[in-house]
């Protein structure tokens, strides 16, 4: 078996990075300069044509978008592992459910508060209302994790899996640029902590 992630840091790549660590299966690691437009280059291109990362390549299959590229490991090696649940189970169907949300649903709300906030995009392609709309949707969406968590640990099933790292992934790197007083979401900010500081992730921010 053959493995090579394609990442930069500080991008949705960081949770497909933290997944790996999780897993522990043996990969390769490229790391793609995106301010020199490395992403850019035509064999990466060949690889992910919307030159974005990350990437994965598994013995010669390009494979791209970070949750497919996590649901995709999960279901091939996560199980065994039991870092994903079996397929056709009702669990898996909640992994489903909750990943698909933390990258669509929170992810889009995410994103539009960077677009409209960040020093990465000019002045005026950003919209005050936009970005406060989105701050007070983030902040809604938050609670509603925490009322998921209320009771229980992890997002699915009884135990850590890899819809913990998918979504604590995002939110941690959210947290980092949006301004929010998590205190008021006890067991969120429990999970968070619990999800965060486990090794795999600590091993993908020290490297």
């Amino acid at each position: 078996m053959s493995i090579t992630f394609y990442y930069a840091p500080n991008t949705s790549a960081s949770r497909v990075h933290w997944v790996l660590e999780e897993l522990g299966i043996p990969y390769d690691k490229v790391k793609l300069d995106l301010r020199a437009g490395e992403q850019h280059k035509p064999e990466f291109l060949a690889i992910n044509p919307n030159a974005k990362v990350p990437a994965l390549v598994v013995d010669g299959t390009p494979m791209f978008e970070s949750l497919a590229i996590i649901i995709y490991l999960g279901d091939r090696f996560g199980v065994e592992k039991g870092l994903w649940p079996r397929v056709g189970s009702g669990e898996h169907a909640e992994a489903l459910a909750w990943s698909v949300w933390g990258s669509v649903t929170l992810g889009g709300t995410i994103f539009r508060l960077f677009y409209n906030t960040s020093e990465w995009f000019p002045a005026e392609s950003r919209n005050a209302p936009q970005a406060e709309t989105a701050r007070k949707e983030f902040e809604a969406q938050l609670g509603i994790l925490d009322q998921r968590l209320r009771g229980r640990e992890y997002l699915v099933g009884d135990h850590f899996t890899l819809v913990d790292a998918a979504n604590a992934a995002a939110i941690a790197w959210a947290l980092s640029f949006i301004k929010v007083d998590t205190t008021r979401l006890p067991d969120l900010s429990a999970w968070l902590e619990r999800s965060t500081q486990r090794p795999a992730n600590q091993a993908v921010h020290a490297g």
